[in-house]
């Protein structure tokens, strides 16, 4: 965190925090110690200022990611102070907002926002969702409104036990997104925050689920399962074993299925 507020963890990219104030508190939520909290984490025009300076002073970040807390808790005022200042800088390439705000209120995404956020195109959009459930017509309703202002929309989804951790929930959520024009992103690993062990699921079974999705449904459907490194590591994709070996000039690969093919791939 070069500047209070601002995570700079990839070389391309940065985390804006801009409020640490969220419409719905998720309990295995990776920012627990700082969201609905004041002091360290009490956002304001001038930290954002700093956060802006650092970005315009290093050419490297093309991309910028606003998040806290939500942003679109805050006014179409502020949100536009913010993405204005940042679509101003030569070398920001897109701007990103990651928000749970369609799905726990979705009357919030109004004309007036969408008119708004076209303004700073390219602009993409990544919404927490959780389970099928979810999806309901208002729901439906507010993706359709961000996506016909050229919003592209992503799912980002932690896996949770006893919420979505089996293959049929999460093959209905995966595919109802697409439905709805939101394509599935990331399964998150949850994280090892403190009093949330009873909703944490083992690696294999995030593993499982994507092999039960693999194949089986529209590649488009299907996320990338990643464990969020401790220590500042970074997302890090896991995916089911496909290769399992070599027998000469020949790769040894296995299928959506569980068969096993041959393919000519000489050294």
């Amino acid at each position: 965190m070069p500047v209070p507020g601002l995570v700079h963890r990839y070389p391309d990219r940065v985390l804006f925090l801009v409020t640490n104030f969220c419409a719905t508190y998720c309990r295995y939520c990776t920012r627990a110690r700082m969201v609905g909290q004041t002091g360290e984490y009490h956002f304001n025009p001038k930290q954002y200022e700093e956060g802006i300076a650092y970005v315009a002073a290093h050419a490297e970040v093309r991309d910028v990611l606003l998040s806290g807390g939500d942003p679109l808790t805050m006014s179409d005022d502020r949100v536009e102070w913010i993405l204005s200042r940042l679509h101003a800088i030569r070398h920001v390439e897109f701007l990103r907002i990651g928000s749970k705000i369609p799905v726990v209120l979705p009357q919030r995404i109004t004309p007036a926002l969408c008119k708004m956020l076209r303004r700073y195109h390219p602009f993409w959009m990544s919404i927490h969702f959780m389970h099928p459930n979810e999806l309901t017509v208002e729901v439906a309703g507010a993706c359709a409104r961000l996506a016909d202002a050229g919003i592209p929309l992503g799912a980002q989804i932690v896996l949770t036990r006893g919420v979505n951790d089996d293959v049929e929930t999460m093959r209905r959520l995966v595919l109802g997104l697409l439905r709805i024009r939101v394509r599935p992103y990331y399964i998150y690993q949850c994280d090892p925050i403190s009093g949330s062990a009873h909703l944490r699921t083992p690696i294999e079974k995030g593993l499982e689920i994507i092999a039960g999705l693999r194949g089986h449904i529209t590649g488009y459907a299907v996320p990338t399962l990643v464990v969020d490194a401790p220590g500042g590591g970074g997302k890090i994709p896991l995916y089911p074993t496909t290769l399992i070996g070599r027998d000469g000039d020949y790769a040894l690969l296995r299928n959506y299925e569980g068969k096993e093919y041959r393919y000519y791939d000489p050294r």
